[in-house]
């Protein structure tokens, strides 16, 4: 089943399953990647618990193996929908008998997509129901698609970042993070979108502060932002060698697994450490202009 939310500019689509946001249409433009599974089957999952792939598929914790999907079991739920207008739609997941068999954690996890202006905001808002300290990562994976006029081609496209400033780069050795190999990333400058920018699978940039990321080309006035304050990474990622019509910008409150890491969840670098009994919000929007 899927929830529409609408108003005089954007019309979004949002299954129940994964809570997945299916559809942002403008203008009579569809921003969202469609889920061609040629390429990608999805459109814009949620990550949680985790982010990125595991070794092996599995994590140990207080001593016990667990196993978990790549990004986690979210984007495979079927969300509760909590409540819905015209421009509002909220949905919710909580921690079953499932879902401890390979996450240990009480959890409430809710969702609310909210149609503003030209803009999409994402909130999420995660409440641990535990006796114990709650560790995660949280993350949105949103797949735009490129070109967006049957006029332009995927090269015709290209990052502009604000604030425009460097920002340090955290790159990849088979999908994991190498923490030595940190380098600056020029992102004070435009960067050209093309299939081998991708090459080593994900561009992954620490942020702070306030952030924002647009896909644009000069020929074309249908451009899309990706704009949130205080999430600590993004990753911006397109499928290689497959040359996939899609482009992802995807707020990570977490980090994928490190080429040094020892499977402990207690040890994993970049995950969030929620008390018992407190709550976790962030949010994201999507901007078309």
């Amino acid at each position: 089943m899927t929830v529409i939310i609408f108003n005089d500019s954007l019309t979004a689509t949002i299954s129940e399953k994964g809570a997945e946001l299916v559809s942002l249409k403008s203008n009579g433009i569809e921003y969202i990647w469609q889920g061609n599974p040629t390429y990608w089957k999805w459109h814009a999952p949620i990550l949680f618990p985790f982010i990125g792939r595991l070794k092996n598929n599995h994590y140990s914790y207080k001593g016990q193996q667990y196993q978990m999907p790549e990004n986690g079991f979210a984007r495979d739920c079927l969300f509760d929908l909590v409540e819905q207008t015209n421009e509002y739609a909220i949905f919710s997941l909580s921690s079953n008998p499932e879902t401890l068999k390979i996450y240990p954690f009480i959890f409430h996890l809710t969702v609310k997509y909210e149609i503003w202006g030209e803009g999409l905001r994402v909130h999420y808002n995660l409440q641990n129901l535990g006796e114990e300290e709650m560790i995660f990562a949280l993350g949105s994976r949103p797949a735009f698609n490129l070109p967006l006029k049957e006029e332009h081609k995927f090269e015709d496209y290209y990052f502009s970042f604000l604030p425009s400033k460097c920002r340090i780069n955290m790159p990849l050795e088979e999908q994991f993070v190498n923490l030595e190999q940190r380098t600056l990333g020029q992102t004070n400058t435009y960067l050209g979108i093309n299939h081998e920018l991708f090459s080593n699978h994900s561009l992954i940039y620490e942020t702070r502060g306030f952030n924002a990321f647009t896909i644009e080309t000069e020929d074309c006035p249908h451009n899309v932002t990706v704009a949130y304050k205080n999430i600590p990474y993004v990753s911006l990622w397109s499928p290689y060698p497959e040359k996939a019509p899609f482009v992802c910008i995807e707020p990570w409150c977490g980090l994928v697994e490190t080429t040094d890491s020892n499977g402990r969840l207690e040890d994993k670098v970049g995950m969030n450490r929620l008390p018992a009994e407190e709550q976790f919000k962030t949010q994201y929007s999507i901007i078309i202009h």
